[in-house]
C-alpha cells in the first residue's frame, strides 16, 4: 500500500514569505494530528495536500499521486476548510447535494447521500434552513458534511473544532474516531492540542513552516533528554519521602512544599523513577494522594520543541 502522504524538499513561498519550508516526510495511513500555533504553516500544508496550491519547490504525493489538478484523486479525498465558502441563499441540504453531484452522483443519489452526511454530523434538524441564518457551529457541521458526502478514503480537517460549543467539539471527536473504525485516514489540523490528543496519539508538530517532530507524543518526549521530566507528588509525609528519593532513585532535583504536602521532582530517567517509586512508598508507609506529570502532555512537548 502506498503511504498516505510523501513529500520531498517541499516548499511553498508567498512572495518572500515561506509558508512551508523544505519538508521531507512520509506519513502512514491512519488518524494523525497536524499541530502548531496560528501561522505555523498548517493550512498551507493542507492546501498542498488537497491540490489547492502548487509547490514552489519539491514534490508531494497523496495516496501515491500528485494532488495538483488531479480530479480522480479528489474523489478519494474529503476536505473541510478552516474558512467558510458557502452559497448563503442555499440550504445545507441543497449545498451538500450540489457538491455530491460534482463528485459524480446523480440527483437522487446526491440528495440521499447529502441527507445521510448531514444527519451524521448532527445537522439534520436545520438542514432545510438557509445557510445565511446559521450560527458558526451550524456552518461548521455543514462543512464537515460536505467533506464526507462522497465517502472519501482520506479526510482532511482544517481546524474542525473552531466555533463549536463543548457538545459540538465532543461530536467532532467522536466522528473522527468513527472514521478511524471504518478504516479511513484522517489528518486533522488544530491549535487546540489537548483536544486532538484525545483523538489520536500520532502527531506532526509544525512551526515556522518546518516539521519539529513526528510520531507518538510519548516517543517524542522520551527522545528529549536535555529536558528533565517534571513530576509532582502530593503525600502525607513529603519530607521523609524526599530524603529516600534523593538517596535511592535517579532524580536531578527536588523541591519540597511541606505545608502543602507536595514534592516537585525532576528526573532524566522517568522509567526508572516510576519503576522504583511504588516499592519505596510501600516500604515507608507513605500515603500518596496525587501523582502528576504534565510532561507527556502534547502542550508541554510542543513548548520544549519550540524553545529548542
Amino acid at each position: 500500500m502506498e503511504p498516505l502522504i510523501q513529500t520531498w524538499s517541499l516548499s511553498k513561498l508567498y512572495g518572500m514569505v515561506l509558508g512551508v519550508n523544505d519538508l521531507t516526510l512520509e506519513l502512514p495511513h491512519g488518524v494523525r494530528g497536524l499541530l502548531g500555533p496560528n501561522g505555523a504553516g498548517k493550512s498551507t500544508f493542507l492546501k498542498l495536500v488537497t491540490g489547492q496550491l502548487r509547490p514552489t519547490e519539491g514534490k508531494i504525493l497523496v495516496l501515491g499521486e500528485c494532488p495538483w489538478n488531479n480530479s480522480e484523486l479528489f474523489r478519494q479525498v474529503g476536505f473541510c476548510p478552516e474558512y467558510d465558502g458557502f452559497y448563503m441563499n442555499l440550504t445545507a441540504l441543497e449545498f451538500v447535494s450540489v457538491l455530491a453531484r460534482m463528485h459524480g452522483c446523480d440527483r437522487p443519489t446526491a440528495r440521499r447521500q447529502a441527507t445521510e452526511a448531514l444527519d451524521r454530523v448532527g445537522a439534520a434538524e436545520f438542514m432545510n434552513r438557509r445557510i445565511s441564518t446559521y450560527s458558526k457551529g451550524m456552518r461548521q457541521r455543514t462543512k464537515l458534511a460536505q467533506a464526507l458526502v462522497h465517502d472519501p478514503q482520506f479526510v482532511v480537517l482544517d481546524e474542525p473544532l473552531s466555533g463549536l460549543d463543548p457538545i459540538g467539539r465532543h461530536d467532532v471527536m467522536q466522528l473522527i474516531k468513527s472514521l478511524e473504525r471504518e478504516g479511513k485516514s484522517v489528518l486533522v489540523s488544530s491549535h487546540v492540542l489537548h483536544e486532538v490528543q484525545a483523538v489520536t496519539e500520532d502527531f506532526l508538530l509544525i512551526y515556522g513552516g518546518r516539521v519539529l517532530a513526528s510520531g507518538n507524543v510519548h516517543e517524542i518526549r522520551a527522545l528529549m533528554n536535555e529536558y528533565p521530566h517534571q513530576i509532582t507528588i502530593r503525600c502525607d509525609d513529603p519530607q521523609r519521602l524526599a530524603y529516600r528519593l534523593l538517596r535511592d532513585l535517579p532524580i536531578s532535583g527536588i523541591e519540597l512544599e511541606r505545608d502543602q504536602g507536595v514534592l516537585s521532582i525532576r528526573t532524566a530517567d522517568p522509567l526508572a523513577f516510576y519503576g522504583g517509586l511504588p516499592e519505596l512508598v510501600v516500604e515507608l508507609g507513605v500515603h500518596v494522594q496525587e501523582l502528576i506529570s504534565e510532561d507527556d502532555d502534547l502542550e508541554a512537548v510542543f513548548k520544549y520543541l519550540v524553545g529548542a
